[in-house]
């Protein structure tokens, strides 16, 4: 039965004119007709006041955010009482007003939960937040507008990348005195071995100052020394440049990389990760068209006047462009979003910026994250050996076209373009299946797979049985990278998140540079032994097996991904068995104190 107010209040009933301004004062719940016996259930009303007071009690910078209005007023029990606001409601309130809306209601929505009892009108009110959620074409793609802007500015930003290391490889070879390969691989080189002495540096950077401020001055950065490039004459001088833009891209990756989850919903974050793959690498035909358009430009421009003060040959339009992309990278992330982290974050990160020590401090507390964490470990182990086989295959590929299969060098780009296609259809079937695929468990699988695969596609001697293979290679090696990066964004906590990135980075950046340097020497090294042993071939079931240097180095590579894929399985098993054990340990430690209440 619905209850009915007569003239009397019962003792400690909000007034008549309090209770029309929580109420927002409609003509249901007018003092005038109190008395008329009209069905005002205030039991109902006075829930969700609650509910609604006990959230402004948080504070109202959270509302703000969220869009809301709620008419202030004490409830029936602690109504002098402000309680502190935890840093999820401080982070929400240092959003700019640009902020999505769904993101203060999510967070909004979970305060509430947190602190009062669930009710009918609290049910209501979440269908209220959840109806704030953007439901468009673009948000049901890229879950928000400003995670859009942001994987925009990484195509632009890729996009210019690509086209810089090829003009730096040209510019480079034209500037050598001797072997070309050795001035290229110097030149690489400077690109690949900072990560190892400050990536993790960079990451304890990117944690104690803004994240969006760090990518804007590193985009500027990088455009500046980009701009100085075509008046580069000498070879030492292009390994300085290009050793200061590896120290600009290290602080600007791990910034990105710890900005996507404050961007991009839970649930949405392997899709994310699929399109920054995507746009990592899927715009390396598109760089090489438009490196193509700029030398067709160079040489149509008269080799005199302005042209030639400026340098607008090959290289030089390359570079101009490349820094005009970096320009464009840094507007578009200025004008994102990004959520400020919480204040006593922002406050210790403050206090400790000058610190030495504490950074040092930090930059341990990284890495013994990285080897106590059994996800964090298993991920960064796992995608430093893939990348390692994938960087095998890349400066080895050639070479076992031309020594094993005898082809042409279409023939190597054919294998190359079968790559690409498989892993943007493994980055796709990762996206698609992100809700009912075990990450962990589809992690290690694909890792597992992409190496048994590279072991048979380096045992085939046809290129009808290796393009396939490839293919194959690439469907498993997508998608792990994508569910790496997914658990870790996952599993690491915001404070930390870029000192965790820069290790792997670090991690990956080492793998990546044995696998370009060391690789032709092992396939050198190997293929005297072979010849000296097995005079360069054996025989197996009737079958004339040929051990080239090069097929021995593919197959220790391809074990060396199956023995890391088993070590990442091994990990997370590990860390499953100690949380059980712990949990195990919580519930006895628990029953006596229940037994004695």
């Amino acid at each position: 039965m619905p209850r009915v107010a007569g003239p009397a209040e019962e003792p400690g009933s909000p007034s008549p004119g309090r209770t029309a301004e929580r109420t927002g004062g409609g003509s249901r719940h007018r003092p005038g007709r109190r008395g008329q016996g009209r069905p005002l259930r205030p039991l109902r009303h006075r829930r969700r006041d609650q509910r609604l007071t006990a959230v402004r009690r948080h504070g109202r910078g959270a509302h703000a955010g969220a869009g809301l209005r709620i008419a202030g007023g004490p409830t029936g029990q602690g109504s002098g009482q402000e309680s502190p606001r935890p840093p999820e409601v401080d982070r929400q309130a240092q959003l700019s007003p640009s902020a999505s809306r769904w993101q203060a209601a999510r967070l909004v929505s979970s305060v509430v939960d947190d602190d009062v009892p669930r009710s009918s009108a609290g049910l209501r009110l979440d269908e209220a937040f959840e109806a704030a959620r953007p439901s468009g074409r673009l948000e049901r793609i890229f879950g928000t507008r400003d995670f859009f802007r942001l994987w925009i500015a990484q195509v632009v930003s890729a996009t210019g990348d690509w086209l810089g290391l090829v003009a730096t490889i040209s510019l480079a070879a034209r500037l050598s005195e001797g072997s070309k390969g050795a001035a290229i691989a110097l030149v690489l080189a400077s690109r690949v071995a900072p990560g190892f002495f400050l990536g993790t540096a960079a990451g304890v950077i990117v944690d104690r100052f803004n994240r969006k401020r760090v990518m804007i001055g590193c985009d500027i950065g990088r455009a500046m020394v980009l701009v100085t490039l075509p008046f580069v004459d000498t070879l030492i001088g292009l390994v300085l440049a290009s050793f200061l833009l590896e120290l600009l891209t290290l602080m600007w990756q791990p910034a990105k990389e710890a900005t996507v989850p404050n961007l991009v919903p839970r649930e949405k974050l392997t899709a994310a990760n699929s399109l920054n793959v995507t746009a990592a690498y899927g715009m390396f035909p598109v760089a090489a068209g438009v490196a193509a358009l700029l030398a067709k430009a160079a040489e149509a421009m008269p080799d005199e006047g302005w042209v030639t003060t400026l340098r607008l040959n090959e290289e030089g339009l390359a570079f101009y462009v490349d820094a005009l992309t970096f320009l464009v990278t840094a507007l578009i992330i200025w004008r994102i979003a990004i959520p400020v982290r919480a204040r006593h974050e922002r406050m210790a990160a403050e206090r400790g910026s000058l610190d030495l020590g504490g950074a040092i401090r930090e930059l341990r507390e990284g890495w013994r994250l990285v080897a106590a964490n059994p996800i964090v470990r298993s991920v960064n182990v796992g995608l430093a050996t893939a990348v390692m086989g994938a960087g095998i295959v890349f400066s080895l590929g050639a070479l076992f076209v031309d020594e094993v299969i005898v082809g042409r060098e279409a023939d190597f780009n054919l294998v190359l373009f079968s790559l690409g296609v498989g892993m943007a259809a493994g980055v796709g079937s990762a996206s698609m299946m992100q809700n009912r695929l075990n990450r962990s468990r589809g992690f290690v699988v694909a890792l597992m797979s992409a190496g048994g695969v590279l072991f048979v596609a380096a045992s085939v001697d046809r290129l009808s049985l290796m393009v396939p293979l490839v293919v194959m290679l690439g469907m498993m090696a997508g998608p792990s990278y994508v569910l790496g990066f997914t658990l870790l964004h996952e599993n690491v906590a915001n404070e930390i998140r870029g000192r965790v990135f820069s290790a792997l980075l670090v991690l990956v950046r080492l793998c990546l540079l044995v696998a370009l340097a060391a690789a032709p020497a092992l396939s050198e090294v190997f293929g005297r032994l072979s010849d000296r042993w097995f005079d360069g071939d054996i025989t197996v079931m009737g079958w004339e097996v040929l051990l080239p240097g090069v097929r021995l180095t593919m197959w220790l590579a391809a074990v060396i991904i199956i023995i890391a894929g088993a070590l990442a399985t091994w990990s997370l098993r590990s860390g499953a068995r100690l949380r059980v054990g712990r949990e195990l340990v919580d519930d006895s430690a628990s029953v006596p104190d229940e037994a004695s209440e």
